[in-house]
């Protein structure tokens, strides 16, 4: 029996769903720097995507659905979440520390790349056509014209490893999205990223606690500014951003919910500019459009196995941004 089609939302609230989604994933870029400024990295990711988890399953059950995981799913959601929130958002908290919000974004758009590259190199992935690794080789070129003043020197790059992890915490959330891709978990998906966000924020929270980090915690760490970010990245990076998102993949296509990881990074540089004085040099700008196009080629260039089980949408997406903090899509505060 077909399910009933939903009604069609009135356009204010698409307006709306998908300004907050811009707006929300846009700006954790921005609101991560802030944050791990003062505070230590790890405790700052960790904690917060640990409790945007606990507060997402208390919104589940207080709508009544199950928090409970079928049997054989927490140890999936155990891997995906270190995987995502320890190794994506993890790596991107501490890159931070010295990249610019705005460079960290657009490295953060090639995520679908490496996607792709898994895809064409699992047997029963997606293959890409000549215009797909036109792409992938364009967005790679990307990557360097976006690095080319480090690579001037290379001793800058080993100095200043922040690019790399970014380029590492991407890396984790491709691999995170294509195992969901083959590996569609069984429950409802508010729950399933819920024990995500839980069991890898309390990862990285246990990760930072080894590496010494409460020692860091003294009362002149908690600025405004780093207090003011952690609930900016819990509320609305986290929650607001990540419940707009999972609202319009029922109401729209993914094709087009899938624009914010090209509207991300502009609101990313564009908020870094205005805020924290990062300079938009030519050559975050050229990488940008470079790493922009051959995506979009990618996407284009990708030839559908002959059957795939549906992403968890949750996570699946993702950013990207990402963000951060909690998501693929990233639930990215």
């Amino acid at each position: 029996m077909s399910q009933p089609s939903l009604p069609r939302p009135a356009a204010w609230s698409l307006v709306l769903a998908f300004g907050m989604v811009y707006t929300a994933w846009g700006t954790t870029f921005l609101a991560i720097q802030k944050g791990v400024k003062d505070l230590p990295p790890g405790l700052f990711s960790g904690v917060r995507v640990c409790l945007a988890g606990l507060m997402l399953l208390g919104f589940v059950a207080l709508r009544r659905g199950s928090i409970r995981l079928p049997p054989g799913e927490l140890r999936w959601a155990a891997f995906l979440g270190v995987l995502m929130f320890v190794g994506g958002n993890g790596l991107l908290n501490f890159a931070e520390r010295t990249l610019p919000s705005g460079a960290a974004a657009v490295l953060a758009t090639t995520m679908p790349l490496w996607v792709a590259l898994l895809e064409t190199l699992w047997p029963r992935g997606e293959r890409l056509r000549g215009v797909g690794w036109v792409g992938l080789l364009l967005g790679s070129g990307g990557v360097v014209v976006l690095l080319s003043k480090r690579l001037e020197r290379p001793q800058n790059l080993l100095d200043d490893i922040g690019p790399l992890m970014v380029l590492g915490s991407a890396f984790c959330w491709a691999v995170g999205s294509f195992t969901l891709r083959h590996h569609r978990p069984k429950g409802e998906h508010l729950t399933i990223t819920s024990y995500h966000m839980i069991l890898g924020g309390g990862a990285m929270t246990l990760l930072g606690l080894l590496m010494g980090e409460a020692s860091q915690l003294t009362p002149a760490r908690f600025t405004a500014t780093a207090v003011a970010s952690f609930f900016y990245l819990l509320i609305v990076g986290s929650l607001m951003g990540f419940l707009a998102y999972s609202w319009l993949l029922r109401h729209v296509s993914t094709t087009l919910v899938g624009t914010h990881a090209y509207v991300n990074p502009m609101v990313a540089l564009v908020v870094g500019g205005i805020l924290n004085g990062e300079t938009i040099t030519g050559e975050i700008v050229a990488g940008m459009l470079i790493i922009f196009t051959g995506v979009a080629l990618v996407r284009a260039g990708s030839r559908p196995p002959r059957r795939v089980g549906m992403a968890n949408p949750s996570i699946a997406e993702a950013g990207a941004s990402r963000p951060s903090g909690a998501a693929p899509a990233k639930v990215a505060g």
